[in-house]
C-alpha cells in the first residue's frame, strides 16, 4: 500500500523507502511474491521484490535424557544439497508457534516433550523475505512414531549437544535456525541461564 516515509534523517529507525505501487507477481499455497515500484532512499525510481511466506517458521532443539540433540537430515530442493538441521517446519500464523513446533517435532522425530522454553525470534534472509522464525528448547522427551508428510524423506540422528554445536562451528550444519539456536544455547549454558535440569543434561 502506498505510503510516505518522511525524511529518514529525522528518525534513523524510520523507513527511507517510498512505495508507489505493489503487484502480486506469483502465488501458491505456500508463498506470495510481491513486486513493489519504489523510490529508493536516494529518491531514485526502482523495484523491490519481496517473498511472503503464508506461514511462520518454527524450530526446536530437543534435548533427551542423555543430553543428546536429535537432528533431522533432508535434501533441500532450493539448495540442491543435503542438510542436517534441528526439527523445523511451518505453522499457521493464527496458531501459537510453540504448538506448531510441537507438531513438527512429533511429525519429524516421533518425539513429544514435557517441557518447553522459547529460545529465539529470527528474521530469515531479511533482504528478500519477511519470513519470521520462532525456535524453542524442548526436554523431557518421550519417543513415539514419526509421521513425516509426503514431501519429506527424512533421516534422524542423535548427537551429544557439544557435538551438535561443533557441527555448526565446522560448517556441517548451515541451516540458520539450527546454527543460531545451538549457539545461543551454548552461550546460555556458559552464562548459567538454562534451567538446572537442562544444564545437567548437556554437561558443558
Amino acid at each position: 500500500m502506498p505510503h510516505d516515509t518522511g525524511n529518514p534523517g529525522d528518525n534513523p529507525e524510520g523507513n527511507p523507502w517510498t512505495v508507489l505501487t505493489s503487484t502480486m507477481k506469483y502465488e501458491n499455497p505456500w508463498i506470495e511474491v510481491i513486486e513493489h515500484q519504489v523510490l529508493t532512499p536516494k529518491g531514485t525510481p526502482g523495484i523491490y521484490g519481496v517473498v511472503r511466506p503464508r506461514s511462520l517458521a518454527t524450530g526446536v532443539v530437543p534435548i533427551d535424557d542423555q543430553g543428546n540433540v536429535t537432528l533431522v537430515g533432508q535434501y533441500r530442493f532450493p539448495l540442491e544439497r543435503y542438510s542436517w538441521e534441528i526439527p523445523e517446519g511451518g505453522g499457521d500464523k493464527g496458531v501459537d508457534p510453540q504448538v506448531s513446533a510441537a507438531r513438527e517435532l512429533l511429525e519429524e522425530t516421533g518425539q513429544t516433550a514435557r517441557h518447553w522454553m522459547p529460545l529465539m525470534t529470527l528474521h530469515l534472509s531479511n533482504c528478500i523475505t519477511d519470513e519470521v522464525a520462532y525456535t524453542f528448547l524442548a526436554w523431557g522427551l518421550e519417543q513415539g512414531a514419526a509421521c513425516p508428510d509426503d514431501t519429506e524423506v527424512l533421516a534422524t540422528r542423535r548427537v551429544p549437544f557439544a557435538e551438535a554445536v561443533a557441527m555448526a562451528m565446522r560448517g556441517e550444519i548451515t541451516d540458520s535456525m539450527a546454527v543460531a539456536s545451538l549457539l545461543k544455547l551454548r552461550l546460555m549454558a556458559a552464562d548459567g541461564q538454562l534451567p538446572d535440569d537442562v544444564a545437567r543434561l548437556i554437561r558443558l
